[in-house]
């Protein structure tokens, strides 16, 4: 662990084997140079430079909560189940299964087509949410239109694009394991940029310069800060949910596909972007994870890498510094952009050899190259973490 100081905060940075941009370091100076930080921010492996805030940042604060450290994909996390099946009971060609499982899970802008042909399990899922949320809305009418919320309920149980992924992976001992990675789609984006204006428009208000403009914040002890709260908190839960009602539709392809299997033992399901009440070194504060899974002693996580790299589940320790936290994948080193750049097809071909997954140009912003080295990353979190299962893929599901 290496300590780092800004004007007027502290940084304590786990990244001692990986490499670190210093436009994301500049983004964590900034961060901790904000008044209401407590004691400091704790920066994981997989670090950089993102919208709104530093990703692989904890942020803990007192007495405010800077929307954009949350970001606009509120409750992005994971999922992982371990099956009973082996990699034995897998066809050779795991060609045709991609393929169902692309046909039940919508990608990318896709959503379930209509009401009546939804899934029973997303608008009985939908339904258990609605209330709450029309208690949001009835408060911030503006948040999203009427169709926004129609397209909440045909999105939930679908992936999304990006670093989203549907996996079916290997432990080391041939166990299969069934993986996903998604957040609160396009609902949570606009709770999320809703309220990242609304903390803007404070600051103007009350003439509050800003290092950087996505630092705005909502002071605790206001209705706006209760508000959000209770949003951004339903935005997770939605995010929970979507991965459930994913997992489950994906099980049952596997089922028709491969016969009946056991699918409930080793089951996690983890945030990476949210806030939360927790005690740590004897305060009460709210703590930002953005890109950072909760890994107190004993806590079971999910830390994926990029499409032809190993993944890992992982049990924390209980790291006070780290507040108990860790990495939430690989990290980038490149960009979209640049990826899309500097890594041809055939270098993308190579580096996903053994996976069933795109191939061509549409995914090349994922490739592997764009990111860090796993190992590199695990190696420098070795005091955050312990790893109870190393993980394969052999099948990729992409946006």
């Amino acid at each position: 662990m290496e300590t780092m100081q800004s004007k007027k905060g502290l940084i304590k940075l786990w990244a001692d084997k990986v490499p670190v941009n210093e436009n994301a370091i500049e983004q964590l100076k900034n961060t901790a140079n904000m008044p209401f930080i407590y004691k400091h921010i704790a920066v994981m492996p997989d670090v950089h430079y993102g919208m709104g805030a530093t990703i692989g940042s904890v942020i803990p604060t007192i007495g405010a909560i800077i929307p954009a450290a949350v970001g606009v994909d509120i409750g992005c996390g994971m999922m992982a189940v371990k099956t009973s099946l082996s990699a034995n009971d897998l066809p050779d060609s795991l060609v045709s299964l991609r393929s169902k499982i692309e046909a039940v899970v919508p990608t990318g802008f896709e959503k379930h087509q209509g009401q009546s042909k939804t899934p029973a399990i997303v608008t009985e899922t939908f339904s258990l949410l609605y209330d709450e949320l029309q208690e949001i809305l009835t408060k911030h009418p503006t948040i999203m239109h009427k169709k926004t919320i129609t397209n909440a309920m045909l999105q939930l149980g679908t992936l999304g694009g990006g670093n989203h992924f549907v996996e079916v992976c290997l432990d080391k001992d041939n166990n299969v394991w069934i993986m996903l990675h998604s957040g609160s789609r396009g609902i949570g984006n606009k709770i999320g940029t809703y309220f990242i204006e609304k903390a803007k428009e404070q600051m103007e208000k009350y003439f509050v310069k800003l290092e950087d403009p996505n630092l705005a914040y909502l002071p605790e002890q206001t209705e706006l800060f209760d508000d959000y709260i209770k949003a951004m908190e339903w935005a997770q839960n939605y995010a929970t949910h979507n991965r459930q009602v994913m997992m489950k539709n994906v099980i049952q392809v596997m089922k028709n596909e491969l016969g009946e299997f056991d699918a409930t033992c080793e089951a996690i399901n983890c945030h990476h972007n949210y806030t939360t009440r927790e005690n740590h070194f004897g305060k009460n504060v709210w703590l930002t994870r953005k890109g950072a899974v909760r890994a107190r002693k004993g806590d079971m996580g999910i830390i994926p890498a990029s499409m032809g790299a190993k993944s890992f589940i992982v049990r924390g320790k209980g790291n006070q510094d780290s507040f108990c936290s860790c990495s939430h994948g690989a990290g980038r080193i490149m960009s979209r952009t640049q990826a899309k750049k500097l890594v041809n097809i055939e270098e993308h071909i190579k580096d996903t050899q053994g996976v069933e997954c795109k191939k061509d140009e549409s995914v090349l912003d994922e490739t592997p190259r764009a990111y860090k080295n796993i190992d590199d990353v695990m190696a420098s979190q070795e005091d955050l973490v312990e790893i109870v299962y190393e993980l394969k893929q052999v099948l990729c599901v992409k946006g």
